[in-house]
This record gives structure tokens, C-alpha cells and sequence, in this order.
């Protein structure tokens, strides 16, 4: 027993160094192939590195709206500006009494001091507000609806609210914040059937560039199939080929959204410092960009196979 367990052992072994052993072949070989024509490998490389950096960059755009929207506002606050003759113990009670709504979480009670001291802080503001002879802002309430209200119910509350006697203006933010998040939303779906199209197009270009390939070696394919080799043998080299595709293209789409994110890098830090430091502004993340990567080396392993399982079917048939 111990022999015939010894001797099963070791057709594993030499089974397993084997499989590795052409695998690694394939793998250079597939390398080799791509450096015998650099002209055409980095035309491909760079058609297929366009089409992949071009979702990112949608998305890298869609993720700096989200965080501006966020910055200048929540989704459902509302800013309720009291008449100017409000005195700061009746801006308390009404404040009060507002926060004992069930439709209401929070209520915070801006004085004309704090919003006086926040226009100042903006750019361009502070030789303005230094030459007025009185404050003239009023007492200002940052309503925040409860969690979970829809925009019946907002809309409800705001009516109420502006019903008031202490109430001089409304402004319910949460209005061009659902557009802003409807837009948002679209801007999303664009975007995926965007990345679906352009890595549509990518697994046609690499089927396409290993196809010619195929055909220009014809006559090595025949020889090998002629002495025994295995479909998935005469194929290995050319899923290689297209995963060697997709790792440089993928690496080109990187390298882009970096450049891109670096050329907007200044104009971005002129706008935040416009705003006193409130926005906030991003690039991917490099889950995001690995992400991306690994889903370029997909797309070209599967044009290489849907390109080799096709051609080299029919030369069997």
C-alpha cells in the first residue's frame, strides 16, 4: 500500500509540475508574441486603455457631485428666516416648540452674530461686512425633518412653517437636492451603460487583434493539432495574450485618471479655498482603481476566448 501510495504521489507530482510547466510557457510565449510587434500591441493596448478610462473618469466626476452636494447642504434640511423684529427669546421658543413635532428631529437656532461671523469667513465678503453700521441679518432656524419623511410630508411641515407670524422666508433645501440626487441618479446609469458599451467595445478589439493572430499562425496551430495538442493547449497562449491586453490597457486607463485628477488637481483647490475649506473633493479610490484593473484583464481574457473558442472550433469542423 505504501508503494502504490508513493507511485500516486508522484504521477501528481509530475502532473502538476507539467501543467505548471506549460502554463508558464504559455505565459512567456503570449509575451513574446506581444513585444514581436510593439507598433500594434500599443495601438490596441492604447484604443483598449481609452475605452476603460473613460467610465472611470464619469464616475470620478459623479463622486465629486455627490460630495458638493453634500457639503452645501443636507438632503432634507430647511432654513427658516425669521421676520428681522424677532427678539432671541421668541427665536427660542418658537425653536422649542418647533422640536416638539413628531415630523421634526432637529432644530438649531442660528443667531445674527454666527451668520454675520460666517460671511466674513467667506472670500470677498469681509471689507463689505466691516463697513455695515449694524447687523442686519435675523435670527435663522435649521429645521431637519425626521428620518425617513418623505416630500409630502416635508412639503406639509414647510407649509406649516410658513404659516407662522414669527416666519419671514422659507427655504426648503431639500428641493434642489432631490433634483440634484435625481440627476445624480441618471448620471449613474449613464455611466454603467456607458462602462458596458465601452467594454463591449474592448472585448471586440482584443477578439479582433488575437483573431489576426490566429490566422497568422495558421500553419503552427495545424502542426499541433496535428500531433495530439489539446483545444484548451492551443488556446492557453492566446487567453495569455489577451490578459497581458487587458493588464497594460488597464494600467493605461489608471494612469490617465491620475494625470486627469492631477491637471484638476489646482483649479479644485482654488474652488475649496472660495468656500472656506466646506467642500470637499476626491480622486478613486485604489480599490476602485484595482477594481477597474482587474476588470480590464476580464474583458481582454474574454475577447482572447471568445476569439480562439470560434476559430479554432470551425478549423475542427
Amino acid at each position: 500500500m505504501s508503494t502504490r501510495a508513493a507511485m500516486a504521489s508522484s504521477v501528481r507530482h509530475t502532473r502538476l509540475a507539467m501543467w505548471r510547466h506549460q502554463h508558464v510557457w504559455c505565459l512567456r510565449d503570449s509575451l513574446r508574441q506581444l513585444l514581436r510587434r510593439p507598433l500594434g500591441s500599443m495601438l490596441t493596448i492604447a484604443v483598449m486603455g481609452l475605452a476603460l478610462a473613460l467610465p472611470l473618469s464619469f464616475y470620478l466626476l459623479l463622486t465629486n457631485v455627490q460630495h458638493l452636494a453634500t457639503a452645501l447642504g443636507d438632503s432634507q434640511s430647511v432654513s427658516v428666516f425669521l421676520k428681522p423684529d424677532v427678539t432671541a427669546d421668541a427665536a427660542a421658543r418658537l425653536a422649542a416648540s418647533l422640536r416638539a413635532r413628531a415630523d421634526i428631529d432637529a432644530v438649531v437656532l442660528r443667531t445674527p452674530q454666527q451668520g454675520l461671523a460666517e460671511l466674513a469667513a467667506m472670500q470677498g465678503f469681509g471689507d463689505a461686512i466691516k463697513s455695515l453700521p449694524d447687523n442686519p441679518l435675523p435670527f435663522v432656524l435649521l429645521v431637519q425633518p425626521a428620518a425617513g419623511a418623505g416630500r409630502a410630508q416635508v412639503e406639509a411641515m414647510v407649509r406649516d412653517v410658513r404659516a407662522l407670524p414669527q416666519v419671514d422666508l422659507v427655504q426648503d433645501n431639500g428641493r434642489w437636492r432631490s433634483r440634484l440626487d435625481a440627476l445624480v441618479a441618471l448620471g449613474r446609469r449613464v455611466t454603467l451603460l456607458l462602462a458596458v458599451l465601452l467594454g463591449a467595445a474592448a472585448v471586440l478589439v482584443i477578439g479582433n487583434t488575437v483573431r489576426l493572430d490566429i490566422r497568422g499562425r495558421a500553419n503552427e496551430i495545424a502542426v499541433q493539432q496535428l500531433i495530439g495538442a489539446s483545444a484548451a493547449f492551443v488556446r492557453r497562449p492566446y487567453l495569455y495574450e489577451g490578459a497581458w491586453y487587458g493588464l497594460a490597457a488597464g494600467g493605461v486607463a489608471i494612469l490617465l485618471v491620475l494625470l486627469l485628477e492631477g491637471v484638476l488637481a489646482a483649479p479644485v483647490r482654488d474652488l475649496v479655498a472660495s468656500y472656506a475649506g466646506r467642500l470637499r473633493f476626491g480622486g478613486l479610490s485604489w480599490a476602485t482603481l484595482g477594481g477597474g484593473w482587474a476588470i480590464a484583464v476580464a474583458l481582454g481574457w474574454l475577447g482572447a476566448l471568445l476569439a480562439s473558442s470560434r476559430h479554432l472550433l470551425r478549423w475542427r469542423t
